[in-house]
């Protein structure tokens, strides 16, 4: 079939190999003039199962309320006339009773994305490494809370184990953990570059044929070409430039942009945006002094994840609709920490950014048919597009194929 791919991050990327390893004729569309340009540019880096705890949570609520005027919080709600953001919390809320067997799903899909990524792209150079991830906990509330975690995740068939401040320490040397109380282990889980990793499989994705439009912004989809049957279940795409371009059927993977899309073609696509932050720093000649594994602190939200010469730290959830301003008081708190925990590291040449996360209110991806005919949907990942991209990609592509 004659397919398009809407969007070249790494769920529309991952998608496409195997769209095209399955036989289909694909072309990925993004109105970029690369691949991973945004949500997919520069995340916190971890291939994390032992994070798919969905966030639906009544203290997640309440620390929500309460954080809403505090300019650091790990978790900002702008309050302002955006409706779509109060419905989105609504439904958000509506789903806390769903939060363990959504948990559970999630951990078995992230587990099997991640066993996909390193055997079906074990020849794709992204600076992996199967470091695992240390969660670390600050008090023992947030303690308690993690050992139900690993019951759940338990459930789900991962494996991670509770360890103390001296084992974290021996895990992690470089470390200050005068303020930690605990942390749980998890060996399965590892790091990559999300941006570089798409670029090299896209170059991969080229050689086994599948063609990419860039600079390419599609202002009109249309259900009933001109001079063709709706019956041939056919697609006409209308650019900015007026270009007509004509595909059997259409995968949308276009992130927060999708709700959009999903409205045009007439289905209902739940999305919000929420920003998270993040800092690239620069470690050449100071590896030494940097953390050899990936760390969460539980408390600020905080990842870590070392990547070649850089480190990268990522953090805070914002809801402010489609902004992608980079604001000095939320990326202050990911320089602090580093500052704090590593304070052997010199902080002078870093790189801020700041992406859109694509949540659904029940934190679960959306991998389905559209109502139109050959639409399908692979979007809404949130916190774990990099995780899950080689699970629902392989997903949508055996529903295609059905």
């Amino acid at each position: 079939m004659k397919l398009a791919v809407i969007g070249a991050g790494i769920t529309g990327v991952t998608t496409a190999y195997f769209l095209k390893k399955a036989g289909h004729e694909v072309t990925v569309i993004d109105a970029n003039p690369y691949p991973a340009m945004l949500a997919s540019h520069a995340n916190g880096g971890q291939l994390s199962s032992s994070n798919a705890e969905v966030w639906n949570s009544w203290s997640n609520v309440y620390k929500g309320i309460k954080w809403s005027f505090k300019r650091d919080a790990p978790l900002k709600l702008r309050y302002d006339l955006d409706f779509k953001k109060y419905k989105w919390l609504l439904q958000f809320m509506a789903n806390i009773k769903y939060a363990k067997e959504n948990t559970i799903v999630t951990t078995r899909m992230a587990m099997e994305s991640i066993h996909l990524m390193r055997t079906e792209f074990a020849d794709i150079d992204y600076d992996q490494s199967d470091c695992g991830i240390m969660h670390i906990y600050k008090n023992e509330k947030d303690l308690i809370h993690a050992r139900k975690m690993t019951g759940w995740y338990k459930e789900g068939g991962l494996h991670r184990s509770e360890i103390n401040p001296n084992m974290i320490k021996l895990k992690e040397p470089k470390i200050n953990i005068d303020d930690c109380v605990g942390g749980m282990w998890t060996g399965y889980d590892g790091v990559g570059d999300i941006h570089k990793f798409c670029v090299n499989l896209a170059k991969k994705c080229e050689s086994m044929g599948v063609k990419f439009r860039y600079d390419t912004r599609i202002d009109w989809y249309h259900k009933a070409p001109v001079g063709l049957s709706r019956k041939m279940k056919r697609w006409r795409l209308t650019d900015r430039n007026k270009n007509d371009l004509h595909y059997e059927g259409l995968v949308i993977c276009a992130g927060v942009y999708s709700r959009k899309i999903g409205k045009e073609l007439g289905d209902t696509i739940p999305i919000y945006p929420v920003k998270g932050y993040s800092v690239s720093i620069n470690i050449k000649g100071q590896e030494e002094h940097a953390p050899k594994v990936s760390l969460l602190d539980d408390d600020a939200k905080i990842v870590t994840s070392t990547l070649g010469d850089r480190l990268r730290v990522a953090g805070t959830a914002e809801f402010h609709g489609q902004n992608r301003d980079i604001r000095i008081d939320r990326i202050t708190p990911l320089m602090n920490w580093v500052r704090k925990y590593f304070p052997k590291l010199e902080l002078r040449d870093y790189k801020p950014w700041a992406g859109l996360r694509p949540m659904t209110p029940n934190m679960m991806p959306i991998v389905k048919v559209g109502k139109c005919p050959n639409v399908w949907y692979n979007t809404g990942h949130g916190h774990l597009g990099w995780t899950l991209s080689a699970y629902t990609a392989r997903q949508i592509t055996e529903i295609i194929d059905e």
